[in-house]
């Protein structure tokens, strides 16, 4: 199968949109830009934020591959690939979040914000650890690190489902039991949970996205099946279209719209160049920034918390000036993401995830691809 390119392209457009939506909602740098450009602050700090449904489905796309390769769940073992999935997860985010306090530490000897995070206490260390922050209510340590936690119980939630369909006799049950178990927890989701934002800090609120994600893989498996193609696409149209028919939600829409290209695109193969050994460097260059999507996720937010800081403290109170200086932030993640998935996220995986079996555990993904 071609490389995903299509995916890195998604990713990279989703983690930059993440930055500047960092940077717009906690400025203070965005609070003097925003009265020369009003219209763009306000959308990168409101709308924008929706652009983490790009992620939520193609984690569930590519969950989708990890477990159904040929689109029937394989040797699914719940436990083995939750803790593989914790240990991908969890270290980097750890060390992730300690920059995350370190740096607000130093930014708070040049400003007074919101947005610096205090010093924390063992239960906030110790929730944070176990992905378990929004669950116990816990203060967040950086912007975002809500995601990585639902990413663990998402992952969770649908191996579990996929080992109870795997349980089916024949491979068309398995098929068949794996297909009525996801849609009904992406109908639950879409048409109940997703509705009522209690269940936010929940994978189940979240599933309707990360499931379509599912669907759009199990469409590009049906190669040689165009009635069971068909299927699916129909079957995504219709439960997402109620879905917004029973209540708009433009987050929704976005997660609808991805999961159709996906599945349009891995299906047909639209739009995708050959696969060569040696990828020109244009293609290369979104294979780096799809790779290090996760790090500039995790490491974007002390990077712009000391940004806005030396800005605050040195920079002129200016449209202009405080608008280079969110630039320079997000540049600056992007090059901090890259160190740290150098340096960090690479060597961490390697220590935790080493001595990888054969099987679906072989394939696992990034994390935002994850």
């Amino acid at each position: 199968m071609h490389h995903f390119r299509f995916i890195d392209v998604l990713r990279i457009v989703a983690f930059n949109l993440i930055v500047l939506h960092h940077l717009a909602f906690y400025g203070p740098m965005a609070d003097h830009v925003r009265g020369m450009l009003p219209g763009l602050i306000d959308w990168m700090a409101g709308p924008a934020r929706i652009v983490v449904q790009i992620f939520l489905v193609i984690a569930g796309f590519l969950a989708a591959r990890s477990f159904c390769p040929r689109g029937v769940p394989e040797k699914v073992r719940p436990l083995y690939a939750g803790m593989r999935r914790f240990l991908k997860l969890a270290p980097p985010f750890i060390v992730a979040m300690a920059l995350a306090v370190f740096a607000s530490m130093l930014a708070s000897m040049w400003m007074d914000h919101y947005s610096l995070t205090a010093l924390p206490d063992w239960r906030q260390v110790l929730a944070h650890a176990l992905l378990l922050h929004d669950v116990l209510g816990v203060e967040s340590l950086s912007a975002g690190a809500w995601y990585v936690a639902i990413d663990f119980q998402l992952y969770l939630l649908l191996a579990c489902v996929l080992r109870f369909a795997a349980g089916a006799a024949s491979e068309a049950g398995k098929r068949h039991a794996a297909h009525i178990l996801v849609v009904t927890g992406v109908a639950a989701s879409l048409f109940y949970f997703n509705r009522d934002a209690g269940w936010d800090a929940w994978a189940i609120y979240f599933f309707g996205s990360y499931g379509l994600g599912v669907l759009a893989w199990w469409t590009v498996q049906e190669k040689n099946n165009a009635y069971r193609t068909a299927s699916l696409l129909a079957l995504m149209l219709l439960i997402g279209g109620l879905a917004l028919l029973m209540d708009f939600r433009s987050r929704i829409a976005l997660a609808l719209t991805i999961a159709l290209l996906l599945a349009v695109v891995y299906r047909f193969h639209v739009a995708l160049p050959a696969r060569t050994a040696r990828p020109a460097r244009p293609w290369a260059a979104v294979q780096y920034f799809g790779r290090i999507s996760y790090a500039v996720f995790l490491v974007h937010f002390p990077v712009c918390l000391l940004v806005n800081a030396a800005f605050t403290r040195f920079g002129a109170a200016s449209a202009f000036v405080q608008g280079c200086g969110m630039l320079l932030a997000w540049c600056a993640s992007i090059a901090a993401g890259g160190a740290f998935h150098r340096w960090v996220e690479v060597p961490l995986g390697r220590l935790f995830t080493s001595g990888r079996p054969s099987g679906h555990a072989s394939r696992s993904v990034p994390p935002l691809a994850t």
